[in-house]
């Protein structure tokens, strides 16, 4: 027996959605464990000593940039 045109549309949209629906579930775990393995393989940030000179010079770019 043939399947009616609104079955046929049904099936294929359900086989679309489920299509996307994995690839998506698929995208976001392999991005879950792309950033896992990212943090773990990023050195330790060091403590950076700052001069006060430094922090007045970018305070002052910042206060410039902001004023155009």
């Amino acid at each position: 027996m043939e399947q009616s045109l609104l079955n046929q549309g049904v099936t294929l949209m359900l086989v679309g959605m489920g299509t996307v629906f994995v690839f998506l579930t698929a995208l976001v775990v392999a991005m879950s464990l792309m950033a896992v393995i990212v943090r773990r393989m990023r050195p330790d940030t060091a403590v950076v000593d700052i001069s006060d000179e430094e922090i007045a010079a970018i305070g002052a770019a910042i206060r410039r940039h902001r004023c155009k």
